[in-house]
């Protein structure tokens, strides 16, 4: 099944624009690698942007914006001086790991293939 008929079979328009605008949100350069930080535990904004090498503040700021937007991550603020937020993937987040281990485990059967068609072209 290709991405256009896995869409397609979505007969719901509402879905079918979650589809699209999800797989712009996690196949964007950082969003994965941010998840990945948050799988082992709530994070401070700080801790997440030195795990994650070479994200700006900016950008990191987004990420996290857009991951709490859709749900998949938490973000809570405790009343201390300075402010410490957190942040941490919610249990709808955390339903998506699996899929993204799918498709982990498939680069690793078929990314060889990949990377060979690439150097061909």
């Amino acid at each position: 099944m290709t991405a256009s008929n896995a869409l397609s079979t979505c007969r719901d328009d509402d879905l079918r624009a979650v589809v699209r605008g999800l797989l712009t949100t996690i196949g964007d350069k950082w969003t994965l690698v941010v998840i990945a930080v948050l799988v082992a535990g709530p994070r401070r904004f700080t801790a997440i942007q030195r795990e994650v090498e070479g994200i700006s503040h900016r950008v990191l700021t987004k990420t996290l914006r857009d991951l709490e937007r859709d749900g998949l991550v938490s973000r809570e603020v405790h009343a201390e001086v300075p402010p410490r937020v957190m942040y941490e993937l919610t249990p709808l987040g955390r339903t998506l790991l699996e899929p993204v281990d799918g498709l982990v485990r498939w680069v690793e059967a078929h990314g060889r293939a990949v990377l060979a068609n690439r150097s061909r072209s």
